[in-house]
């Protein structure tokens, strides 16, 4: 058994540990060149949010009332809602300030969700950016902006 899991343990890892490789974009339609780097992004967080100790609860949480939320994840006792920005390049800036108020509007309505869903009003969450760069060539480039932004309620989660 724990030669099972130090398999899988090098197999989760070896992606934050080598270099970035993607299809050249000008192959791919714009929409599916943008959800591969999306997906890419997503999968390279969750990875990193597990390296550095954290639980990955669910990802890409869509609720049919509305929302989304692109991670949940457990840090502690506390409860994580994530937004995964990706950029492949950083002419365009820090992925986060791809995060409008809409977007934020669009993650706390998943989250409200979950927390319907969790019926435990005492639960303790905030919300925070998960910034992947995956540059071609390079060791993907990945930051967590923690408490990012907040309900507009509470001013704290929600």
């Amino acid at each position: 058994m724990r030669v099972i899991f130090q398999f899988w343990y090098r197999w989760i890892d070896r992606e934050l540990d080598r270099s970035v490789e993607l299809p050249e974009r000008e192959t791919m339609e714009a929409g599916d060149w943008n959800a591969l780097v999306g997906q890419s992004g997503e999968r390279v967080a969750a990875k990193h949010l597990w390296r550095t100790g954290r639980k990955v609860i669910y990802r890409n949480f869509k609720p049919r009332e509305g929302g989304e939320v692109d991670i949940v994840y457990r840090e502690g006792d506390l409860l994580v809602f994530g937004e995964v920005k990706t950029r492949t390049r950083g002419e365009f800036g820090d992925p986060a300030r791809a995060v409008d108020r809409a977007k934020e509007k669009l993650v706390i309505r998943g989250a409200n969700a979950w927390l319907r869903e969790l019926n435990h009003p005492e639960v303790v969450f905030r919300f925070d950016i998960i910034e992947v760069l995956l540059k071609p060539g390079e060791r993907p480039a990945i930051g967590v902006i923690e408490n990012a932004f907040t309900t507009p309620q509470t001013g704290l989660g929600m």
